[in-house]
């Protein structure tokens, strides 16, 4: 009889702990949800311990969603237990996730603890979680390179203590899909207590090899596989989760004896909603959701999809809920329309902000007649990730730009600084360039940006755009925004002051400045 595959989507925990990828609360909430869809078995939905904004999103995830099982992870240590606990134990299905690593090198150069003292507090991190929730999972971090023996001593420990499910991680992308699989077999033969528990399993991508490490430890007995949305994470990535999944659907005949309960055609809708929110464009050749997965340019294989679409395409592009028509809304289209793109997109919103979404699009079909769902996902994802009120110390009041061919470009922008018109002037080698000088010389060198990308949402000029930009700050600390606007130098400002905001919030909490 087939074997369900656990799902633990760790999107907004690990995945958000992506270079420049901070959400909101709002925005991990509007992504939790979107995963309940999805149908995936758990969430991971943060790191309580690590700030008061991560335990507050978990919180708000266990009380709000519905369905999987809610997640927080915490380090072997009584403080980081607790606070998981606050937070998750809203949820109707809640789990403490704890760890320590207990390879040779994190031990000697990170923990400075003998094998013995590890295996201590294992057993007390693992107890007091057990205390608190009856669902405990323990992980070995950087497992694929610890001594299996040892790693076998630290499992039993664990589960004697009460864990249920024992994750054995490949935390820096190190394992091969060979000697991964005969880890995990070997797991089974050395622990009888094994048996007993959900073993799990969480790869890093760093040699490109997560999924298929995933997937090798599945046929040797795993039957949890941690895993992100377009397996963003730290560095090269997490195992990715829609690979994972049309795998085991796509190659049932290998895949005989597993299954998942996910709901597949929420995956591409999920796949874009993560993009959106998090800034982080999903590259065009990713396999199962990038634009050029079901694309074919090569005539021989026109010719073939043509003739019989089997030929070349092994997926239905439906089956992942990918839509290859965008449906065009214009100044006299309902709010229903726009409602109905919003909910089948993954958007669930509070009422006012779907008023601000149907205002934006009213303006912007007004000023090019046709606005497309593209650019209605866009104008949300926008409106999701704003500031609330008081989060807003720095607004946007005017932009002026001179620029030409013969010109070097200047800018002068205004801002309004917690009531205090300030008013700053830049040049640069473009106009973008410009206005981020005007506003650095207005915050006195706070920032520097770091990155930008601009995306024509959709073709012409009349195009909006979407400025996705990451700042630094002076101690080295990312912040990614966002800005649409049917300017282009608007759209830049836009996001230059939401990133310097999100900056200066970060400073005020953890300095008090």
């Amino acid at each position: 009889m087939p074997k369900k595959v656990i799902i633990f989507d760790t999107t907004l925990r690990d995945g958000e702990q992506s270079p420049g990828a901070s959400l909101t609360v709002q925005e991990k909430l509007i992504i939790a949800k979107q995963l309940a869809r999805l149908n995936v078995d758990i969430i991971e939905a943060g790191f309580p311990i690590s700030s008061d904004g991560d335990f507050e999103a978990v919180k708000l995830i266990a009380q709000k969603v519905e369905g999987p099982v809610i997640c927080g992870l915490a380090r072997a240590m009584k403080e980081d237990i607790k606070r998981a606990w606050d937070a998750v134990k809203y949820s109707k299905k809640p789990r403490i996730h704890t760890f320590i690593a207990t390879s040779q090198i994190h031990m000697e150069k990170k923990l400075r603890k003998s094998k013995e003292e590890i295996i201590e507090m294992v057993i007390e991190a693992v107890r007091y979680a057990k205390s608190l929730c009856d669902d405990v999972e323990f992980t070995p971090e950087d497992a694929s390179r610890t001594d299996i023996d040892y790693m076998c001593d630290v499992m039993r420990a664990a589960i004697k203590s009460g864990a249920t499910t024992i994750n054995i991680p490949d935390t820096v992308g190190y394992a091969q899909p060979g000697e991964f699989g005969n880890r995990i077999r070997a797991v089974f033969e050395k622990v009888k207590e094994a048996k007993n528990v959900i073993i799990s399993i969480h790869c890093h991508d760093d040699l490109g090899l997560a999924v298929a490490n995933s997937l090798t430890a599945l046929k040797q007995g795993a039957l949890q596989i941690e895993c992100t949305v377009n397996g963003i994470g730290e560095r090269a990535g997490n195992c990715s989760l829609e690979e994972v999944i049309m795998n085991i659907k796509t190659r049932r005949n290998f895949f005989k004896d597993f299954y998942t309960e996910i709901d597949t055609k929420e995956i591409y809708p999920t796949s874009q909603l993560v993009s959106n929110l998090t800034g982080l464009m999903v590259q065009r050749n990713k396999a199962i959701v990038g634009q050029n997965a079901f694309a074919h340019e090569a005539g021989i294989h026109q010719h073939g999809i043509l003739s019989a679409k089997e030929t070349y395409e092994i997926m239905n592009p439906e089956d992942i809920g990918w839509r290859g028509t965008n449906l065009v809304i214009g100044k006299h289209s309902g709010k229903h329309a726009v409602e109905a793109i919003l909910k089948e997109s993954g958007y669930e919103l509070e009422d006012e902000q779907v008023e601000k979404i149907i205002t934006k699009v009213k303006n912007l079909a007004d000023k090019q007649k046709n606005v497309e769902r593209d650019d209605i996902i866009a104008i949300a994802a926008s409106v999701a990730g704003a500031l609330s009120k008081e989060d807003v110390i720095v607004e946007l009041d005017e932009v002026k730009i001179i620029t030409g061919n013969k010109t070097k470009p200047k800018a002068t922008v205004s801002v309004i600084i917690e009531g205090d018109k300030k008013i700053g002037k830049g040049e640069g080698v473009g106009p973008v360039d410009a206005v981020s000088h005007a506003i650095k010389n207005i915050v006195g060198g706070e920032i520097e940006l770091k990155e930008y990308n601009l995306k024509a949402i959709t073709g012409g000029t009349d195009a909006l755009a979407d400025v996705t930009i990451a700042i630094e700050d002076k101690k080295g600390n990312i912040f990614r925004a966002q800005g649409i606007n049917e300017d282009v130098i608007i759209a830049s400002a836009i996001a230059l002051v939401k990133g310097l905001n999100k900056a200066l919030i970060f400073k005020k909490k953890i300095h008090g400045e």
